[in-house]
């Protein structure tokens, strides 16, 4: 992997990262569409750690409190009711299925969910979910003629079981086109929770499985030799910096702005994915860089 290389995909990572139209397909999609190796797996892994430290510093204050409050909760019953002490509860209650899936179908995630030929499918299948979800959460909050509007759900008012399903959607994204953001936004607006709520926890949520993964991957990575480390890690501080603008923005743009132009964003990608492999002009399968 070159230097140009690596700053584009660092790039690319850290616009992608936090938008619901998945960072690792984009990852894919620039190498295709570039004529460049696949960087692979463990190279998506690696620089998601460069942009989940974006998220570690800003939501510093937030995750201060709830490590705190987690941690006391260990040994004092009584702030196990704490609102702090359970979204620490929640977040590793959340991160139990895709840390189950993500060691189960490591191989796959490897090999067979590249294939652009799925990727595609991903991009446009989550894209008419999301488009969905938004409708749905919006006619809620809107009310009507003839209905009131609906309260949404706050952060306060998740279950573990709301967390279970969070951390079910989080694991579809282990395949290139789903989406971590997207699957979990979604999956929070389905149950009724505000979108900043929703992304609050999505982003929250992430970490643990984020960082677990980019650390088993480096781990893998120096004992196999098989990683550009110094584009690799150009490329995963581009990310961090680049993706903390992104969070930044995302957080100011979901409160007012609905996720209708991610929707046909990806639908219309997804499109052109599946035509350009059906004419020959990609092809679904690329091999992944050997160093």
């Amino acid at each position: 992997m070159s230097w140009f290389e690596s700053l584009i995909l660092g790039l690319v990572q850290g616009l992608t990262e936090f938008l619901p139209v998945s960072s690792s397909a984009h990852l894919r999609l620039t190498a295709a569409f570039s004529g460049w190796e696949d960087p692979g797996a463990a190279f998506t892994a690696i620089t998601q750690i460069g942009t989940e430290t974006a998220v570690l510093i800003y939501f510093r204050k937030d995750i201060g409190r709830i490590l705190s409050a987690w941690s006391r909760s260990l040994t004092d019953k009584a702030m196990r009711r704490d609102q702090d002490a359970r979204m620490g509860w929640l977040v590793i209650v959340g991160s139990i299925p895709i840390g189950v899936l993500g060691v189960t179908l490591k191989d796959q995630i490897e090999g067979p969910f590249r294939d652009l030929r799925l990727t595609a499918a991903m991009l446009i299948g989550m894209g008419v979910v999301l488009g969905v979800a938004d409708r749905l959460a919006a006619r809620a909050e809107s009310g009507g003629r003839h209905r009131v509007a609906a309260p949404r759900k706050e952060l306060g008012d998740l279950t573990v079981k709301d967390g279970l399903i969070y951390g079910v959607c989080q694991a579809m994204a282990l395949i290139p086109g789903v989406s971590r953001s997207g699957a979990t936004i979604s999956g929070g607006l389905f149950m009724g929770y505000r979108r900043e709520a929703a992304a609050r926890y999505s982003f929250l949520l992430a970490i643990p499985a984020v960082l677990a993964s980019g650390l088993f991957e480096l781990k893998d990575a120096a004992e196999g030799g098989h990683v550009s480390w110094g584009p690799t890690l150009f490329a995963t501080v581009i990310a961090f910096a680049t993706g903390y603008a992104v969070i930044a923005w995302f957080m100011k743009f979901i409160s007012t702005k609905s996720f209708m132009p991610f929707v046909w964003y990806r639908i219309v990608l997804g499109v052109v994915i599946i035509v350009l492999v059906a004419v020959g002009a990609l092809s679904p399968h690329a091999a992944e860089s050997a160093g």
